[in-house]
């Protein structure tokens, strides 16, 4: 079946009581069993069941596994936020005095995040993710892995994706890709060597912004047995699994990021119609930023769907479509607070991957804590605005940016 077909009907493929179509939503910390035995087996890994909320939950189990079918893998396990599964998978996986890659053009907060590993023994090496010669000069001999995004937020530079999963294979280095702005709908980063996946739910996968959400994805690419990392007692099964179980022990039980029932169920319900929004906001995002383009009243328009993006012909090569965020630099003049409030339909607002387009003053808001001289080495003018486009009506999208730019 089609990418649609098998995620829409994934939660009935198992038996549910009284017909539902839909997993329910499992309230309960605790679980009961009249056999003691049977408790510590689950406990030991020794028996399949629900030992505690903080660690497992159907309705998360539920969501899960769609994430996994999604994404092509052999596990997922998903935690509070997206930020909470990229944290705890590192610090599940890596110890002091280890050293990793990461791209300079990481979102803000996972940038923040890794700098904390950094004070704590962990090293990082910044690069230009958009060339993998960039990635192999960075690496030492105490490297263990290389994460990088698919499409940088707000610049949309594209990773050399392909190129950097060969570089990880021949390295025996693990490869963290982070799909969150192309979804496993647009891409799959198993393809291209990824060893794990790293998804933000809140954003596209979830997609109407009531749910907070993130997981991590075990593709099954990458050969655990030869990563030192790894403790002894989750070494059990198929390698596959080692690391994955290492993550839910060590990163989602000790830490406790844990994702609540409610909020997987509306994760899981907005990922239903993933594909049928990510075409039409797609669409939407590749209209408005080509109306956009050479307009006298922005200077610059960043969308890896324009023709003279640095990155065009690869996004092309790699993904199902461009994606549905784009980036501008206003003319001289024109103030991006300005022009953000003058527009209607267009939200003023910090989230992306929503049903509804927003748009936010990069430099003044989620990357003010960077400071101007880390923001100017990123590429992120001061007046720099982000756009989540999303389902809205093609024409009344391009009608709200043109009144806004004719009144400023």
């Amino acid at each position: 079946m089609g990418f649609t077909s098998r995620i829409l009907h994934s939660d009935r493929r198992d038996p549910i009581e009284h017909g539902s179509i839909h997993k329910p939503v499992h309230t309960a910390v605790t679980y009961a069993y009249d056999d003691a035995r049977d408790l510590a087996e689950v406990f030991q890994g020794k028996q399949a069941g629900y030992s505690y909320g903080r660690q497992v939950n159907p309705t998360v189990t539920a969501l899960q596994e769609k994430i996994t079918m999604m994404e092509g893998g052999v596990a997922s396990a998903a935690f509070a936020t997206g930020m909470a599964a990229i944290g705890t998978t590192l610090f599940a996986l890596l110890r002091a005095g280890d050293h990793f890659v990461a791209s300079s053009f990481l979102f803000g907060n996972t940038n923040s995040l890794f700098n904390s590993f950094s004070a704590h023994g962990i090293e990082v090496s910044y690069v230009d993710a958009t060339s993998s010669d960039s990635v192999a000069s960075a690496i030492k001999s105490n490297t263990r892995m290389v994460f990088v995004e698919t499409i940088a937020n707000p610049r949309t530079q594209v990773s050399d994706l392909q190129r950097i999963g060969d570089l990880c294979e021949k390295c025996g280095l693990v490869y963290i890709v982070d799909n969150t702005m192309t979804t496993p709908y647009l891409f799959n980063p198993k393809g291209v060597s990824a060893g794990l996946v790293i998804n933000s739910l809140t954003k596209y996968i979830g997609g109407h912004a009531n749910a907070l959400g993130g997981a991590v994805t075990e593709t099954g690419v990458f050969d655990w047995s030869n990563f030192s990392n790894l403790y002894h007692d989750y070494k059990t099964g198929a390698p596959s699994q080692w690391a994955i179980t290492q993550i839910k022990k060590k990163g989602l039980r000790d830490f406790g990021a844990t994702l609540g029932p409610e909020a997987a169920h509306h994760l899981s319900i907005g990922a239903d119609t993933l594909a049928l929004r990510m075409d039409r906001l797609c669409a939407n995002a590749q209209c408005l930023a080509e109306f956009l383009d050479g307009h006298s009243k922005v200077r610059k328009v960043y969308y890896p769907g324009l023709s003279h993006h640095p990155q065009h012909a690869r996004s092309a090569e790699l993904f199902k479509n461009h994606g549905g965020i784009f980036s501008i630099e206003l003319a001289d003049g024109v103030d991006c607070f300005d022009f953000i409030n003058a527009l209607d339909l267009v939200i003023c607002s910090s989230n992306l991957g929503d049903t509804r387009s927003l748009a936010i003053p990069v430099a003044h808001s989620i990357y003010f804590e960077m400071g101007p001289e880390r923001r100017a080495s990123m590429g992120i003018d001061d007046s720099l605005i982000r756009f989540s486009i999303g389902i809205e009506d093609e024409d009344d999208l391009v009608k709200d940016f043109s009144r806004a730019l004719d009144n400023v």
